[in-house]
């Protein structure tokens, strides 16, 4: 009876769907006020059946609910609960069901949220985001419903819940990408309502920005999880790969990155107003291209979902209907628009429009690199495998001019600098960077290899000149303290951000350049040396898990003849599905991890063992934090926190200078 719920509610919130994309844009068109405020209700009605639909496949999954094909591909009774609930959308349908869940929700807090903004903005915002619910609900109830029945026949016990997905960081990896990918259809449609209103002018960009920004929020510490999983479950010590679902992340994310950048430039100066709507309708759009890499089964990855074509053709279809409709309306609105800002050359405007076209190539070069093998098989020219040298390169060349661009904005105002200042400043921090970079790289190693050197410098060149245009800000005042206490909170998520792009370029350079790694063969008691650390095998225990059993092997790491620590590597067997799965051992700090994972078992009773030392990985996921705090102080911006009487001023003159309909006149 509940999953038949789970349907129904579904199916009604289609419904209401439908009549979100209808009533609220039709009212727009002809001036009705009724219709328009019909659209809030419409939309937390739409969340609620959403969120009762999937409240009913939870229950189904803790319940062990069987009689769902959904539920008995995906878990299994000797489940433990929290990971019955991850396996809600550790399938595809439930995946589905997931991403509806977040649509429904951005959807009804905009619906909430946006009180301050004039009526027919904020109808036609909610009415292009029941568009796009429409087109998911359609998908999901046509062709991925996990409410599909196994009845009469159904097995008493499920396939188990991938071991790949039996981790904790996949217990928020998931819905943290989903909100990221979700909160930027809110962006769109912001532009999209801004196109139809013909008014994309400086108060669009300020009502869209904390919008972009919640989005982008998510998306960095999705990334960032997932980046950290990778690394602490595939049991290889890599941190990323640039396996097609990781790139299908990073390519709205790119753009969001270049967005919020942009925004800012239109909101303060009014400048690239067309160029911000079309990166609003990129990073959906890349969002979407994303959802249907991985659901389409196009293309091979250790984590796609699914392999069914037909699947993929709806997608690829409403992705065509998305994207080739908000273009063709951009094309024939943003001509008229013009930007009033004026700036030259050495300007914190050119500075940002570097920044966004670094973004954009670099989005590009992965869309390149993840397509190109799918587009060269499909023409008959064989298969091809673009893989990490590639990307690595070619982000190499495109991190001098970012980083370099990265540390002059701070410096730059808006409109006009003199160059001769600019130079002087820039000359003592490059002199700064340089000494500091090579003092502690040549007394740290002993060898520096030219990649290395220039990556830590930019890296130190990033940081040094954020330092010296706080420094500069701040003893502008009569003290330092006061100077601090007046600087604004975006100016404190601009520094954030740029602390954290140079605590991950530093992790990047020092780990791959300076990591080390063995394949060794140990008997009980045996030892071996790396990088100054013994690590001594001490055997084999067994253990059992709440569906699994195996073996650890225990690792005692030692230091100029100190303990360091003790490492239990383990090797499970899930009781299920019969796979099996390693689980490495990490000893972690700052400066370095320790990093053990056990292989198979050898002859004479020696066992494979991979050993590893890679310094300062922590600093690219400490990195990722800081920029995703950026993110948060930002939202905390008493500017874009509650109704400014401005704003609701301007609400109630649109409102009052609306002329009546006949349904109100009649009322």
């Amino acid at each position: 009876m509940i999953p038949e719920l789970g349907y129904i509610s579904l199916t009604i919130a289609l419904g209401l769907s439908i009549l979100l994309c209808i009533y609220p844009l039709w009212g727009a068109y002809t001036n009705n006020l009724r219709l328009m405020r019909a659209a809030p209700a419409l939309a937390i009605g739409q969340c609620v059946f959403v969120f009762i639909s999937y409240a009913a496949l939870v229950y189904a999954s803790l319940t062990d609910d069987f009689t769902l094909v959904y539920v008995a591909s995906n878990s299994s009774s000797s489940l433990p609960w929290y990971y019955k609930i991850t396996s809600t959308w550790g399938g595809h349908e439930g995946a589905m069901l997931l991403w509806l869940v977040m649509q429904a929700g951005w959807t009804a807090i905009v619906s909430i949220a946006s009180q301050s903004l004039p009526w027919p903005l904020r109808a036609r915002v909610l009415g292009v985001l029941g568009f796009l619910g429409v087109g998911f609900m359609f998908y999901t109830l046509l062709m991925s419903s996990p409410f599909e029945s196994l009845l009469p026949y159904y097995p008493v016990e499920g396939h188990d819940l991938n071991p790949l997905l039996q981790d904790p960081g996949m217990i928020i990896h998931p819905p943290l990408l989903y909100m990221g990918y979700v909160g930027l259809s809110v962006t769109f449609s912001f532009a999209i309502a801004a196109l139809l209103t013909g008014k994309l002018d400086n108060t669009w960009a300020k009502w869209s920005r904390p919008w972009t920004i919640a989005a982008w929020l998510f998306l960095t510490l999705g990334i960032t999880l997932g980046s950290w999983w990778a690394y602490s479950e595939l049991g290889w010590g890599g941190w990323w790969f640039w396996d097609p679902v990781e790139n299908a992340s990073l390519m709205p994310w790119l753009i969001a990155t270049a967005l919020i950048h942009s925004l800012a430039a239109t909101e303060k100066r009014g400048v690239f107003k067309s160029w911000t709507v079309l990166l609003a309708i990129a990073g959906f759009s890349f969002s979407l291209l994303g959802t249907f890499i991985v659901r389409s089964g196009v293309l091979v990855s250790v984590h796609a979902f699914t392999t069914d074509p037909g699947r993929g053709i709806f997608i690829l279809g409403f992705l065509a209907i998305v994207v080739g409709g908000s273009l063709a309306l951009y094309a024939m609105r943003a001509s008229a628009v013009n930007s009033a800002g004026r700036y030259r050359l050495f300007s914190r405007e050119v500075a940002l429009w570097l920044n966004n076209i670094l973004l954009c190539v670099a989005t590009l070069i992965v869309m390149l690199g993840t397509l190109l093998p799918l587009v060269h098989k499909e023409l008959g020219m064989g298969s091809i495998s673009i893989g990490e040298p590639f990307f690595n390169e070619m982000f190499s060349y495109l991190l001098v001019p970012f980083a370099f661009a990265l540390g002059v904005a701070p410096l730059l105002r808006w409109k006009q600098n003199k160059f001769n200042t600019l130079k002087n400043k820039l000359s003592l921090i490059a002199l700064i960077s340089i000494v500091i970079t090579a003092s502690w790289l040549y007394s740290s190693y002993d060898v520096v290899s030219l990649m290395t050197f220039i990556a830590v410098l930019l890296a130190i060149w990033v940081t040094i000149s954020t330092i010296f245009d706080i420094v500069e800000k701040a003893t502008k005042q009569t003290s330092i303290l006061v100077g601090l206490k007046q600087l604004t909170t975006s100016y404190w998520a601009m520094v954030s951000g740029h602390f954290g792009f140079a605590c991950v370029v530093m992790g990047i350079a020092l780990t791959s350049a300076y990591s080390v790694e063995r394949d060794v063969r140990m008997l009980p008691g045996e030892t071996v040396t790396l990088n100054e650390y013994v690590y001594r095998f001490d055997g084999i225990k067994e253990i059992v898990g709440a569906n699994y059993t195996g073996h650890a092997a225990v690792v005692s790491i030692y230091n100029n003849g100190e303990k360091v620590t003790e490492l239990h590597a383990e090797k499970r067997r899930y009781n299920v599905g019969m796979q099996f799965m390693t689980e490495a051992a990490i000893d972690a700090s700052l400066g370095r991890d320790l990093y053990v994972a056990l292989g198979e078992q050898l002859s004479n009773g020696a066992w494979a063992l991979r050993i590893y030392h890679k310094p300062y990985i922590r600093w690219m996921w400490l990195g990722g934090l800081i920029i995703s705090f950026a993110g948060l102080l930002i939202l905390l911006d008493k500017r874009y926190r509650g109704t400014t009487k401005a704003s609701q001023k301007t609400k109630d003159t649109n409102e009052s200078s609306q002329p009546a309909t006949s349904d109100e006149v009649s009322s």
